[in-house]
């Protein structure tokens, strides 16, 4: 493995070798006089599983993470088109499921480089994953954490976007003098936007949470196959194993002189002779008398 020069770099490693490379890479520059460069990589934080991950599709996938960043900000404009009153809601639903699939085919990569590099493959692990893309996706300062792929730790989106929240704050006295007036066309294109958003929101949450749960039990359900299938498969070798040890035991049986030494089969066969010749002489002697 090539020594670590930069910081950025350690981030692109494998997870196990971040802490004895960052410690390397600190030692190196404390030994060239530049301590302050050399606290600032020793503070670095070893980054989570999932943000390992987020890190390695940054780095490795460029492509699939600008589909990813332009369904963002798809999303974000046919929000701003639903708002001005441009839009409907099925432009919006439309958006909503492109950032979707985005998404889920990072996290699909995402899988493999966890399987690959043996680290747990857990549905929690996976859900971390799918989240910071999906904040990457809409929120400008998600995004300019991961674009670096030195992400430390998984990140959460609430909300959608910067421009999603349909209402801002505002003072009492303005509070009362919009609710003596009548709802102009924009305030009521708001609404019905807010409306729309929070349903297809829901509806999103609802279906990945399904997602979720039929993961988990797939899950499970290939685990106890797994468990089925190594236990069947040992009763079968046990009964190969009976059964092999029976037939050499019937073949034994079966060839029975055939199966002795030839000095020893001799022996048996002269004593045989010697006996049966014997016999008539005892009988004559008798008649003579």
């Amino acid at each position: 493995m090539v020594a670590v020069t930069e910081p950025h770099d350690l981030y692109g490693l494998a997870l196990e070798d971040f802490v004895p490379e960052r410690t390397a890479l600190a030692k190196a520059l404390r030994k060239d006089g530049r301590r302050e460069q050399a606290a600032e990589v020793s503070s670095l934080r070893k980054p989570s599983v999932a943000a390992w991950a987020v890190n390695q599709l940054v780095r490795s996938r460029g492509r699939e993470i600008a589909a990813l960043f332009a369904a963002g900000d798809a999303l974000e404009q046919a929000q701003s088109d639903l708002l001005a009153g441009r839009g409907d809601a099925r432009s919006l639903r439309d958006a909503v499921e492109r950032e979707r699939d985005a998404v889920g085919e990072l996290a699909e990569l995402a899988r493999g480089l966890l399987s690959a590099e043996g680290h747990q493959l857990t549905p929690a692990t996976l859900e971390r994953v799918s989240e910071s893309l999906h904040a990457a996706a809409l929120d400008e300062d998600a995004r300019t954490q991961v674009k670096d792929g030195c992400l430390a730790r998984e990140l959460r989106h609430v909300g959608l976007g910067q421009s999603g929240s349909l209402s801002q704050p505002a003072s009492a006295s303005s509070s009362r003098t919009r609710a003596r007036a009548k709802p102009d066309a924009t305030t009521k294109r708001a609404r019905a936007a807010d409306t729309a958003l929070r349903a297809e929101t829901k509806r999103t949450e609802r279906e990945r949470v399904e997602g979720l749960k039929a993961a988990r039990r797939a899950e499970a359900d290939a685990r106890r196959a797994a468990e089925r299938a190594e236990r069947q498969l040992r009763t079968a070798q046990s009964r190969r194993d009976d059964a092999a040890e029976s037939l050499r035991e019937a073949e034994d049986a079966l060839a029975g002189p055939a199966s002795m030494p030839s000095e020893q089969r001799s022996s048996t066969t002269a004593l045989s002779r010697r006996s049966s010749g014997s016999r008539p002489r005892a009988r004559l002697s008798l008649v003579r008398r």
